[in-house]
């Protein structure tokens, strides 16, 4: 009834379709949630995700759909194959190194990028890759983000994680 609406955005049924969620989560597709009879609305903290419960009016979900499509516009990173990153209005290049390094943020936008597979694609560039050169193209990645108003977040432990600098939010 609803399908003309949706082009780029994912319908997802909540909970029955958990694992979808996440597919496209990982992908930075945009989505809204049908949460399904008396089911617990889940957290949505991505802004390429919202949740409506059914049923819904046909008003309504165009405006739902509206809100994601103008989000993912708005508040997703791009770069392009000659190293330029763009995100919202303004634009900045980068090393073909950082590069590498930004595929992995961008393919998982607002989520942790664990050192590990950093180091991993720091090693397609460098011969034996060390713990100080990935701290080393971390601030340097982050020193070119400021323009763009992006931010590389410590994960304690962990990784990293790309997400809206304060300005942005």
């Amino acid at each position: 009834m609803f399908s003309d609406i949706g082009a780029e955005v994912k319908f997802i049924r909540w909970p029955a379709d958990a694992e979808l969620r996440r597919q496209y989560s990982g992908k930075g597709i945009p989505r809204l949630l049908v949460v399904e009879g008396g089911a617990q609305p889940p957290m949505c903290s991505d802004p390429h995700e919202d949740w409506v419960r059914a049923p819904i009016s046909r008003r309504d979900l165009e405006a739902r759909v509206a809100s994601l499509r103008q989000r993912a516009r708005d508040r997703t990173p791009v770069l392009d194959p000659t190293g330029t990153l763009r995100f919202g209005r303004a634009s900045v290049t980068v090393s073909t190194t950082q590069i590498e390094l930004m595929e992995l943020f961008l393919a998982r936008f607002g989520e942790v990028v664990y050192r590990a597979e950093l180091e991993q694609r720091l090693a397609r560039r460098l011969p034996r890759p060390t713990r100080n050169s990935l701290d080393l193209h971390i601030m340097r990645l982050r020193r070119r983000l400021e323009p763009v108003n992006l931010s590389l977040r410590t994960a304690w432990g962990r990784g990293y994680l790309l997400e809206p600098g304060p300005a942005a939010g």
